[in-house]
C-alpha cells in the first residue's frame, strides 16, 4: 500500500466544546489507484486531505506514506515527506505570477538539490505528459484556466511522489475543461503508479475514478454512494 490512514480521529477545541472533524476514519489507497471523496461542505473532506498530506497531525490514529509511519514525525521531517513523497494539487493553482511555467517546476526540483540538467529534463517530460509542450515560457496570465491547472498538476509531480492529493481540481473550470483535468489525473495515476485521492463536488467525473467514498459528519464510508457514479 502507498497511503494508509488508520482509525484517524481529528478534534478541535470549539469554545467549551470539542469539535470532531474526523471520526475514526480508515482509508487505504494502493499504487495505481484513483479514489474520489465526495460529501457536503463541512463534512471533513478538507481535514482528510490535510491529515493525509501531513499538514495536520491527527489527535489519534496512524498515517503511513509509502510504507512509513509518518504520524509522529517532527515538523521538519514531515516537510521532507511532503517534498519527496507527496504531490498536492491545490484547488487554485497559486502559481507565482513572475515565474514562467517552466520555472514553477524548477523551483520544486531546486528544493531537493536536483541538478539543473536533470530538473530540466524532468520538467520537459511532465510538460509533454500534461500536453503543455510549447507553453514552458508562458507566465500564468498568458495561460488559460485549464492550462494553469495542468501546470499545477505537473508541479505536484515534479519530485516523483508516490501519493497525489487533489483538492477540487475542477471548481474553477467549465464542464469540458474539468473533465479533461480529471481524465488527465486518471491517466497519470495509472502511468506513474500513484496513489491518488481527489476531493470533489463534481459528480459528473466520478466514472473516471476507481473508488468513490462519501464523507459525512467526519465519517468516511462507501455504502452511501450508490447511484452517484453516472
Amino acid at each position: 500500500m502507498t497511503l494508509a490512514l488508520t482509525d484517524i480521529v481529528l478534534t478541535y477545541p470549539d469554545g467549551d466544546r470539542t469539535l470532531t472533524a474526523l471520526d475514526r476514519v480508515d482509508l487505504t489507497v494502493e499504487a495505481g489507484r484513483f479514489t474520489a471523496v465526495v460529501g457536503p461542505s463541512g463534512s471533513g473532506k478538507s481535514s482528510l486531505l490535510a491529515v493525509a498530506a501531513t499538514l495536520v497531525t491527527p489527535s489519534s490514529g496512524t498515517v503511513r506514506v509509502a510504507g512509513r509511519d509518518v504520524t509522529g514525525l517532527s515538523g521538519a521531517a514531515r516537510t521532507r515527506v511532503r517534498r519527496d513523497h507527496i504531490g498536492i494539487v491545490f484547488q487554485q493553482p497559486n502559481l507565482l505570477p513572475s515565474l514562467t511555467a517552466l520555472d514553477q517546476l524548477l523551483v520544486m526540483a531546486h528544493l531537493t538539490g536536483a541538478s539543473p540538467r536533470a530538473a530540466a529534463l524532468r520538467a520537459q517530460e511532465l510538460f509533454d505528459a500534461v500536453d503543455l509542450r510549447g507553453k514552458e515560457h508562458k507566465r500564468p496570465h498568458q495561460l488559460s484556466g485549464g492550462e494553469r491547472q495542468r501546470v499545477n498538476i505537473a508541479r505536484a509531480l515534479m519530485n516523483g511522489p508516490e501519493v497525489l492529493l487533489v483538492d477540487e481540481p475542477t471548481s474553477a473550470l467549465d464542464h469540458e475543461r474539468g473533465e479533461r483535468i480529471v481524465s488527465l489525473l486518471a491517466e497519470l495515476t495509472r502511468r506513474n503508479d500513484l496513489a491518488t485521492v481527489m476531493v470533489t463536488h463534481d459528480l459528473a467525473t466520478l466514472s473516471m475514478v476507481d473508488t468513490v467514498l462519501t464523507m459525512t459528519d467526519g465519517r468516511l464510508s462507501q455504502d452511501t454512494v450508490a447511484g452517484l457514479v453516472p
